[in-house]
């Protein structure tokens, strides 16, 4: 991964910038984060640069404003782009001009520019008991890969794992804790396993089915692998753990641009918290940092039951 940082972050201007690509470079090899980390910041001020170049602009580095600032975002805006992703790019522009004002390059234009404003409610929509049973009814368990497919299904909806999260998980993870079985997990943004989710029966039973029909692999190998002939027994990526879960959904007659594999999060802690968990235990499962991300769940679900709609009649 440092390689790749490092390979994006040469490529990020055209030539004709040769200084630009310079200080780019040095601001993202400056950067104290995650390989990965570094790796989007390459990405995201590539299509910075580019900007710079198709306006013209790129001549002219010393002279931006805070007008040229907010022109690219409008131009993300205006792109299509969604208020996450608009957001990530502009947080990698100011991060970018705050160091370049540190190193005494150039003033921080991008001081106070803020992210797209971001809609209220959740981007993806939460499943109920009844679909989830359709869901995992319609993936067919006579095959190795219908086996994978279910126990990770499965252990999206009953834990609230993020695919990145899925994807990182290898055979030794899985151990106990307090006597209770779990799975140790490397959550977004982190540099270690430092955190677990609780493997209930109804989470492992699936799950041992499938590690059986794998055969004897050794601790370090991926909880959940590709079974293709490409790359059989590599890692699951992001992608296809998505598009399996997707595949699942649609299998059930499922079809809606807001029923994803986060839906499966979203759908856990909403059950959690029915189910009568706690915010404390709802954000340990959910492994929120801010107990206010967890308190939205919370809020949802007492608006819905003891909405004053139900209180009309006619």
């Amino acid at each position: 991964m440092e390689a790749l940082a490092r390979v994006e972050s040469t490529a990020l201007v055209p030539a004709a910038a040769p200084a630009l690509e310079e200080l780019v470079r040095r601001f993202v090899e400056a950067q104290d984060v995650a390989p990965s980390s570094r790796a989007t910041y390459a990405r995201e001020l590539r299509q910075f640069c580019l900007w710079l170049q198709d306006t013209g602009r790129a001549t002219r580095m010393d002279t931006l404003t805070r007008q040229d600032i907010l022109a690219y975002k409008d131009h993300l805006e205006k792109a299509g782009k969604s208020s996450y992703t608009v957001s990530g790019y502009l947080v990698a522009v100011r991060r970018l001009f705050a160091w370049l004002e540190s190193e005494k390059v150039y003033p921080d234009v991008a001081r106070g520019v803020k992210g797209a404003k971001k809609a209220r409610g959740y981007r993806k929509d939460c499943l109920t008991p009844e679909e989830l049973r359709l869901v995992l009814d319609s993936i067919d368990r006579s095959t190795l890969e219908g086996l994978r497919d279910y126990a990770l299904v499965n252990l999206l909806a009953r834990t609230g794992l993020r695919t990145i999260e899925v994807s990182r998980a290898e055979l030794g993870d899985h151990r106990k804790e307090s006597g209770e079985p779990v799975l140790w997990i490397q959550g977004k943004g982190r540099d270690t396993k430092d955190d677990f989710v609780l493997l209930v029966p109804e989470t492992l039973k699936p799950l041992r089915k499938y590690l059986k029909a794998r055969g004897p692999l050794t601790q370090y190998a991926p909880l959940f692998c590709s079974l293709s002939a490409k790359n059989y027994g590599e890692p699951l990526t992001t992608r296809s753990i998505s598009r399996i879960a997707k595949n699942a959904l649609l299998r059930a007659g499922l079809d809606s641009d807001r029923l994803t594999a986060h839906s499966f999060r979203h759908t856990a802690v909403t059950l959690a918290i029915k189910g009568g968990a706690s915010l404390e235990q709802a954000q340990a499962m959910a492994r929120h940092t801010d107990p206010r991300t967890t308190q939205v769940y919370f809020h949802n679900v007492a608006r819905v039951e003891s909405g004053a709609e139900r209180c009309i009649s006619f």
